[in-house]
């Protein structure tokens, strides 16, 4: 059955869920029909309602539209219609199917029940009529006509808040009402009607003084304010609390073999984790969120009821955070979130145990089986069946609507001291209707999903629960196995925390397997893990089985979402931003936004504050497990996009960062694949910095997959950034598997390239013999297939080995040959570049002279024609052959035009060596700071690049920087 929602949020509501009705002037059109549901009304007072004094120049084809959609949108439903009319458009519709209605016939029943004297059935259907308001009247719709129907609609709400008052005082209550009718008083200071219902409650309650005290307030409030004395009635009121008289006593209950026993306290609570350790951090949050703390303006205890004095020698604490700002919610709630297996519901009864003393009213406990392996979430409407049970309400007397039940919930709950649990909640639409009123309550909530609207709506508080820091960790293992067995196999129990990765779940379940076997060898348990992964986390009880855990939270995910999860299983990486997301799904940004919310708020993955989407490991082993299931040409497909997309973004990366333009262009991309958006070379550095172990990692995918193109070109667009930044040992990994894919291209140039990488790498990490054999192997390709420009290259790289075995002369010799290769290539940057080497070859051997003229014409041919990467090889050899010269501030200032070239192409690797050089003629000059400066910073790089050789000259040099020896320090030319 359909319902027209107008006592809070504009709506409708049907079995298959909340109908869309469009912008707000589109639903007050419907409001407006509403409130005369089965009347015609006139288009004139439509417009009038939804515009007011300012209707569009269009106002009737404009309202036909918005009737037209709106007649679309209640299709759906057959309980609802929006007919033309001669005259008007009326709303036809059971008048029970809009809630404002069925709210008016229940108060109108309740005061026919008032009139023949059934206060009982009366206030059981006043109750069931407030129920039905789900906030403030006509929520979200603005103009005239709303604000004041609103306002209208606010004052019958509260004339029945009255009678109900009214007829639950007629009945014998008191005590239960003060806390009702006290906010009524506030809300209504010089009504003297309420304040008399006040003064009566405060009384029963046994309160005498503070309803005479009340008497008085009210008394010299109206005289203050309107100059008039309080009512005859008020006045009787007060001289009959005055004289005790007997008539205000309600009668006592029946006595005898009838009269019911005392409804215990409800104690619903499961027993809590024994073995209960770690997340100190997260009780502490709880006790400061609702407890209170007078440092953070937290509420009172929750013991101490509204307007009681606080303990002697206690200071008086300032409202919590709900505070007296209307609209703001009476009750405390906070919404534990986090991923299955992370202890949620651990914490939360851990936290309930250490603070039973506090609610004295009891405790309501319901396992709302949002993420159950079987059946459905409990509705509930069930849930508040048992609450109200549990509250003392005979099953007969429970109401049947959920409004109603809710309500009642609510009136019985409005002046206690309880603690709500509610575990495993699925959505913000199975919690609301548990929520209680009333300021001495609070609230547990725990959930895999974030539950954004309790926190919107009702001020909650969200505790987001990660991982167990390895500290913690360790500990919990300790407080199950004890100190003995965890320190008797260090290793094994090293491999066990590193296997969980701070994950609850996987570590109790591991802590239970061995604490049940007193015997099992821990190395005997990481055996296992390491054959079965996170299989060796099942278990017959789904309860305690990771892999079921993880599947739970995915029955509530749509296809497409569970899909993804999947393929994120087995993604390339530790993380992935929403590009590259959206092209292992192959659907469009905004949608792979939405799934990865989805699966965001189903705390299955964490975004961090970059807009990065990470997995715990044990969850991407399961999801892994998942992708096992989908069809084999999908996860090829999407594991091809994803990888193109890392592809073509690093190519594009590497094009920006290039001096020269790039020769070599990988295949298109496959359908489906999205591209990172790259504005600068400022914009690659920063893509690349982020991406170069998810671009590695793809590659990786890219050799499973037989993609051997794919795989040479994934390092080629890597090797400029791994040269600047200094990521020697990843440069040479990615190298040596395009090597191994170039054995299978056709085209000897992959080859070749492969093999001058390869060599390079070798050469910075001390490995010259194989340097040597990588580089003579790639000349020999050369030479056989003519490539004369790549000969000139391998002699120049055969030189720096040579150079860096000691063989100066054979470095020489090659240099020579590359140089007269260049001359005839006709390249004049190049050309200097070589002939700077020559240069510093020539000096080594000792003949300076020579060498500066052939550093000097190299400096003039890139001065002609530019080109940094010589200019920055040049002027770091004039520097050294300056300062060799005792020319140190000519050195000086060499080095530091190199240096200011290198910061801006982001080269780090060539930066440490110009810092190391810069340091050596500012130590002759006396400038020891300046030179400790440079040294700092070479070393800084030089141990972030695994430079340790390097590293440890630099130290030496920074430890001999005051010594006598300092101004003798030279480089090696």
């Amino acid at each position: 059955m359909a319902e027209l929602s107008l006592l809070g949020e504009v709506a409708v509501r049907t079995p298959g869920g909340a109908v869309e009705l469009g912008p707000a002037r589109q639903r007050c059109v419907l409001a407006a029909l509403a409130v005369e549901v089965g009347r015609v009304v006139p288009a004139e007072r439509l417009a009038e309602r939804v515009w007011g004094g300012l209707p569009p120049l269009r106002v009737r084809p404009t309202l036909a539209t918005y009737l037209s959609r709106l007649r679309r949108a209640l299709a759906a439903s057959d309980e609802l219609e929006i007919v033309q009319r001669s005259g008007g458009y009326v709303l036809a519709a059971e008048r029970s199917v809009v809630d404002l209605h069925r709210f008016r016939a229940l108060c109108a029943a309740a005061r026919d029940r008032t009139r023949d004297g059934d206060d009982r059935a009366a206030a059981g259907l006043f109750t069931e009529a407030l129920g039905l308001w789900r906030g403030e009247a006509l929520t979200g719709l603005h103009g005239e006509w709303a604000v004041a129907e609103r306002d209208r609609l606010a004052r019958e709400r509260s004339a029945v808040e009255h009678d109900l008052v009214g007829v639950r005082l007629s009945l014998g209550h008191g005590e239960e009402l003060v806390a009702e009718v006290a906010a009524l008083a506030a809300e209504h200071p010089l009504d003297e009607r309420v304040a008399g219902r006040h003064l009566l409650a405060l009384y029963r309650a046994g309160r005498q003084a503070e309803a005479l005290a009340r008497y008085r307030d009210i008394r010299t409030r109206l005289a203050d304010e309107l100059g008039v004395d309080p009512c005859p009635d008020l006045q009787d009121l007060y001289q009959r609390i005055l004289t005790a008289d007997p008539s205000l006593t309600p009668p006592a209950p029946d006595t005898g073999a009838d009269r019911p026993s005392p409804i215990p306290a409800p104690r619903q609570l499961p027993s809590p984790p024994r073995l209960f350790t770690g997340r100190a951090d997260e009780l502490a949050e709880l006790d400061r969120v609702l407890l209170g703390d007078p440092d953070d303006g937290g509420r009172p205890p929750a013991s101490r009821r509204a307007g009681e004095d606080a303990p002697d020698g206690e200071p008086p604490r300032g409202p919590g955070p709900a505070g007296d700002t209307p609209g703001d919610p009476t009750f405390l709630i906070s919404v534990i979130g986090g991923a299955g297996g992370m202890g949620k519901t651990w914490l939360a009864l851990a936290w309930a145990d250490r603070n039973l003393h506090r609610f004295t009213d009891g405790q309501l406990f319901v396992d709302l089986r949002g993420f159950a392996p079987a059946g459905r979430p409990v509705d509930p409407v069930e849930a508040l069946f048992g609450f109200l049970s549990a509250l003392g309400v005979a099953p007969e007397r429970v109401p049947g609507g959920p409004e109603a039940r809710a309500a009642l919930y609510r009136s019985l709950v409005a002046d206690k001291h309880l603690l709500v649990v509610l575990d495993n909640a699925a959505s913000p639409e199975q919690v609301e209707p548990l929520l209680p009123g009333g300021r001495g309550c609070t609230v547990l909530v725990t959930s895999r999903r974030k539950l954004t609207r309790l926190v919107t709506r009702h001020s909650a508080h969200h505790l987001d629960l990660g991982v167990l820091t390895a500290p913690l960790a360790r500990a919990l293992l300790v407080h199950r196995l004890g100190v003995e067995r965890v320190a008797a196999e260090p290793d094994a129990v090293g491999a066990l925390l590193d296997f969980c990765r701070g994950l609850p779940l996987a570590l109790a379940v591991l802590a239970a397997r061995a604490a049940t076997d007193p015997g099992l060898p821990l190395a005997r348990l990481v055996a296992e893990l390491r054959e079965h992964g996170v299989d060796a986390l099942d278990d017959e009880d789904p309860a305690v089985s990771l892999p079921a855990v993880v599947s739970w939270s995915l029955r509530r995910l749509t296809a497409e979402q569970r899909t993804l999860f999947a393929l994120l299983g087995v993604a390339p990486g530790n993380d992935i931003d929403l590009t590259a997301a959206s092209s292992l799904a192959g659907t469009p940004v905004a949608r792979t936004r939405a799934a990865l919310r989805a699966l965001e708020d189903a705390s299955l993955v964490e975004r961090d504050a970059d807009g990065r989407y990470a997995m715990h490991d044990l969850v991407r082993e399961c999801a892994a497990g998942v992708a096992r299931d989908l069809p084999e040409a999908d996860r090829r497909a999407a594991l091809e996009r994803v990888v193109d997309c890392y592809l073509h973004t690093a190519d594009a990366a590497c094009r920006l960062l290039a001096i020269e333009q790039q020769p070599f262009h990988p295949d298109p991309p496959a359908p489906g694949t999205h591209r990172h958006p790259l504005a600068d070379a400022e914009a690659a550095m920063a893509w690349l910095d982020a991406e170069h172990p998810n671009v590695a990692a793809a590659q990786r995918v890219a050799v499973a997959e037989h993609r051997h193109r794919a795989v040479w070109h994934l390092a080629l667009s890597l090797s400029l950034f791994h040269h600047r930044r200094g990521h020697t040992h990843d440069a040479l990994v990615v190298w040596r598997a395009a090597l191994d894919a170039a054995r299978h291209l056709p085209d000897p140039v992959t080859r070749v390239v492969a093999h001058r990488k390869v060599a390079a790498g070798c050469a910075r990490l001390g490995r010259h013999q194989e340097a040597t054999e990588h580089l003579c192997q790639a000349l020999a390709l050369a030479e056989r297939h003519r490539d004369h420009a790549r000969r000139a290259d391998l002699h120049c790289d055969l030189a720096d080995v040579l150079e860096r075995q000691g063989d100066v002369r054979g470095a020489l010799a090659h240099a020579r040959r590359a140089l007269d290769l260049h001359r005839a290539l006709g390249d004049p940057a190049v050309e200097a570049c070589v002939l700077n080497l020559v240069g510093r070859l020539t000096a080594a051997l000792g003949d300076h002279a020579t060498a500066r003229t052939h550093c000097e014409t190299a400096l003039a041919l890139v001065e002609r024609h530019p080109h940094l990467g010589s200019e920055v090889t040049i002027r770091d050899t004039l520097g050294q052959l300056d300062h060799l010269a005792g020319r140190h501030r000519q050195a000086t200032g060499h080095y530091r035009r190199g240096l200011d070239l290198l910061r801006s192409l982001g080269h780090d690797y060539l930066a440490a060596d110009t810092l190391d050089h810069l340091g050596h003629p500012h130590a002759a000059l006396g400038e020891v700071e300046q030179a400790r400066a440079a040294w700092s910073e070479a070393l800084d790089l030089y141990r972030a690049q695994g430079r340790d050789d390097d590293a440890r000259r630099v130290r030496r040099q920074l430890a001999d920087l005051d010594g006598p020896t300092a101004r003798q320090a030279s480089p090696t030319p």
